[in-house]
């Protein structure tokens, strides 16, 4: 169940993980899934309007709503489709409520928003990967949330260097999250288990060293 009764993805109809094939789908190639991903995460997070669609407070939109607007502006997708981009998004980044009738992001948003997360306790240490340029204005500035609603952390080195990886030579920094929170920050989990939080200064952050697996 995610967070704010938003269950999990339906399983995908087509049961294998692979692209069905459907009149109202095209182009089932290689990188589709790719293609969609990045197209919602923009609909969904930063620009419904560029489809036309209205998120309500919460971020949720109408499905039908959505892959109709979709298909009027260049991307024809079918629910089954949907549903299998949800189910095998690599980092979970869309849900369905638990009515499967209505779709958002988990996080990341720059448009207004309400996801009603609960405040949570963190482990110890949490973890956020970068691309190693940014380290250095990094640890001196701290990690800012900047357009998004609030910085994003993850709960172990290998998703963290996963996440920095996607823009090229990485580094992962260690977030003292105990700390932090002593100090009054509030964080939250998100329903794909990404942790969130407004800022992290420079003195709660560290070099992950290598061959520390932050075990």
């Amino acid at each position: 169940m995610n967070a704010t009764g938003g269950a999990g993805a339906p399983a995908s109809p087509s049961g294998g993980g692979r692209w069905p094939v459907t009149p109202r789908s095209r182009g089932n190639r290689p990188g589709r899934a790719v293609q969609v991903s990045k197209r919602l995460s923009l609909v969904l997070r930063h620009r419904p309007d560029s489809i036309g669609i209205t998120l309500d407070e919460a971020g949720w939109v109408d499905v039908e709503e959505l892959l109709t607007a979709l298909g009027r502006h260049g991307l024809p997708l079918s629910r089954e489709e949907l549903e299998l981009v949800v189910a095998t998004s690599d980092k979970q980044r869309f849900a369905f409520d638990e009515t499967g009738r209505r779709i958002r992001a988990n996080q990341g948003h720059s448009v207004p928003v309400e996801l009603g997360y609960a405040p949570a306790t963190p482990p110890a240490v949490l973890y956020h990967g970068t691309p190693s340029r940014s380290v250095p204005s990094i640890l001196q500035e701290g990690l800012r949330r900047g357009a998004r609603h609030h910085v994003h952390l993850s709960p172990d080195v290998e998703t963290a260097r996963r996440v920095g990886q996607r823009r090229g030579p990485s580094t992962v920094l260690t977030v003292d999250a105990s700390g932090l929170a002593r100090e009054g920050a509030t964080f939250y989990l998100s329903a794909n288990g990404v942790w969130l939080v407004d800022a992290v200064p420079p003195e709660r952050l560290a070099v992950l060293r290598t061959g520390d697996r932050g075990e």
